[in-house]
């Protein structure tokens, strides 16, 4: 009797166990970090970190254009793919300093403010949407007098045939979206900067003082890497395109004249090219399914005032198919971006210090 009533007691104590044991990991298990599956009877979650898919849900309640959307579902996902890395860095007692966490705080704050979601007024979208004076010209499109009096002049120049004059178009909006990214910077580094002077511990004061040097660093980068830009600009709408003008894309056209910068051999310069014609392809291949998104959305309203629901129901999951298959290839494309920019990045610096 005595052995049947220990047995009975250790049975209960290991069910119990059993339970505790289940209980830790249901909470930290991945059925419960990550979204769930679309299809589940619960609302799916895009982003294992909160802030992000508080972010994704003001955005549709805001009803960004498609394209924009998926540009900024993609920068959200290399946003938490990052976060995510920094938290296993801090885990293993990594980036003590807090420079990994400061950065991404400040790239969040430009995603923020790059898709109108930081409560300012984007003074430029203000003004490229209001009614002008004077009859507007057909180049005044860049909201940025240098950038339109070199656009006005390279149309004119009867150099360009229209498929150069598509990619030198698209190679001055680059620099449009690369100024406003600047300008997005310089203000999280002036706030910065005001929440600086009120500092109280000096040694606080240290390390914000070696924060807003860094920060003043990456400013200056950038603004060369503008100059760099503009001056490229410059001298291609008074000479043209040359013969042997290697990639079409903007991005790429940038990456490639960085690495030149970084006088790497010829053999990896060759290399690196071969690479960034892979880039070139897939950012081409994810344009294309941006102007096919556009294309669907406005095909989905336009059903949409017509009222036949069979219609609508087969349009919008076709434009919902095609929403996703634009945001994977954007996130794909932007994390090979990043990738290759740390990479020119890391052998300029290596080559520099010889």
């Amino acid at each position: 009797l005595v052995a049947t009533n220990f047995k009975m007691k250790l049975q209960c104590l290991v069910a119990t166990l059993c339970l505790g044991v289940g209980a830790i990991a249901g909470k930290y298990s991945r059925e419960v970090n990550e979204p769930k599956p679309s299809g589940s009877d619960e609302q799916t979650v895009e982003f294992r970190i909160s802030k992000l898919n508080q972010v994704w849900e003001k955005a549709k309640r805001m009803q960004l254009p498609p394209v924009r959307q998926a540009e900024l579902h993609s920068d959200l996902k290399i946003q938490e793919k990052n976060e995510l890395q920094w938290k296993k860095m801090k885990v293993e007692g990594l980036d003590e300093n807090g420079e990994k966490e400061a950065q991404l705080r400040r790239n969040f704050n430009v995603i923020l403010a790059k898709y109108g979601m930081d409560g300012k007024r984007d003074a430029r979208s203000l003004e490229s949407n209001s009614l002008k004076d004077h009859e507007s010209k057909d180049g005044d499109v860049f909201d940025d007098p240098k950038l339109d009096k070199l656009w006005n002049k390279a149309q004119i120049s009867g150099k360009f045939s229209s498929d150069e004059l598509q990619s030198l178009k698209r190679e001055f909006q680059h620099h449009k979206d690369k100024i406003h990214e600047y300008n997005i910077l310089m203000d999280t580094v002036s706030r910065t900067e005001e929440i600086h002077k009120n500092v109280i511990s000096p040694l606080e004061g240290d390390a914000k003082e070696d924060a807003l040097q860094r920060k003043h660093t990456e400013l200056k980068e950038k603004m060369r890497d503008l100059n760099h830009g503009f001056e490229r600009l410059r001298k291609i709408s008074h000479e043209g395109f040359t013969e042997d003008s290697e990639f079409r894309e903007p991005r790429v056209i940038e990456l490639w004249e960085a690495a030149k910068r970084t006088n790497l051999s010829d053999d990896e310069l060759d290399s690196l090219k071969e690479e960034l014609r892979h880039f070139e392809t897939k950012v081409e291949k994810h344009s294309h399914y941006q102007e096919q998104l556009e294309l669907s959305h406005q095909k989905l309203r336009h059903v949409e005032t017509l009222g036949d629901e069979e219609h609508i129901k087969r349009n919008q999951e076709k434009y919902n198919t095609l929403a996703e298959k634009t945001r994977e290839m954007g996130y794909k494309m932007k994390k090979h971006l990043q990738d290759l920019s740390q990479k020119i990045s890391r052998q300029g610096l290596q080559h520099n210090e010889l």
